[in-house]
């Protein structure tokens, strides 16, 4: 089982989510994660909410080991042909440690408030199967061609290659079975949702089923869900029902109770 921590960069300033990035590295953790919002979802204050491309491009420079995504970026925030760009310059300033996260969006606030166009459910999941193409083929193909009835290249190519080959790990965020799984099940390298392990071991079967419908090995396609560290007791019994439904990869969210707690978790889990 490989772990990643959820650093949590809102509210806090930017140095805290250097040092959380660094702790959880010295710690042996494989990730860190952040989230790709504009604006803090929870907590009391103003405090701050970094970019997360930006950010990743900034921990890349300030750890040496540690894995580095977002959970998940959203399609909607940047064209997918800037965001290939952005993906191959942070893959190469880490020097090959970017799991690179992919979503339809969901936060309608934020949109709305900051301008950003939101489109109904079922247009912005065709645009995230076209998006998800276009990424994609631009990291590993010169001369690109894409007709999309959202998005188009015209024989593009991006220089130089990602680091990572063919691409960095595609992570794709998906629940729903009619649309999103399905997407996952053609071009994810890993599926991540969240549930418990008994509801998402069935969310799982549902990928096999989708894989196989799509003539991919099921095998292929890593499963990833979420852990939280509140209790760690509870958190060591559900990595063990984790591991028994074929999940590869946890995020664990940063506790209430903060480093103290992070701390014991890797004493009694990543260092046995």
């Amino acid at each position: 089982m490989r772990f990643g921590l959820d650093i949590a960069q809102q509210r806090v300033p930017f140095h805290e989510v250097i040092d959380r990035a660094q702790f959880a590295e010295q710690l042996g953790f494989d990730g860190v994660w952040g989230f790709d919002h504009f604006q803090p979802m929870y907590g009391d204050g103003p405090g701050e909410c970094f970019e997360a491309q930006t950010t990743l491009a900034a921990l890349s420079g300030h750890t040496s080991r540690v894995r580095m995504g977002i959970l998940i970026a959203g399609m909607t925030y940047r064209h997918p042909s800037v965001y290939a760009a952005e993906a191959i310059t942070i893959d190469h300033a880490s020097n090959g440690r970017l799991e690179l996260s992919y979503g339809a969006a969901w936060y309608d606030k934020e949109h709305h408030e900051l301008g950003i166009p939101f489109p109904p459910l079922r247009e912005r999941i065709d645009a995230f199967e076209e998006a998800i193409q276009v990424v994609r083929g631009l990291l590993t193909t010169d001369g690109f061609t894409f007709e999309g009835r959202h998005f188009s290249t015209h024989g593009a190519t991006l220089q130089p290659r990602p680091v990572q080959h063919p691409h960095p790990p595609i992570w794709v965020g998906a629940s729903g079975e009619k649309r999103m799984m399905p997407i996952a099940a053609r071009y994810a390298d890993v599926w991540h949702s969240y549930g418990p392990p008994a509801y998402m071991a069935q969310k799982s079967q549902r990928l096999t089923e989708f894989a196989e419908a799509a003539g991919r090995d099921p095998s292929e396609i890593m499963r990833a869900g979420s852990l939280s560290l509140d209790d760690l007791d509870e958190a060591a019994r559900l990595i063990d029902e984790w591991e028994k439904a074929g999940f590869g990869y946890l995020v664990c969210g940063w506790p209430g109770a903060g480093r103290p707690r992070i701390e014991a978790f890797a004493e009694r889990v990543l260092r046995h």
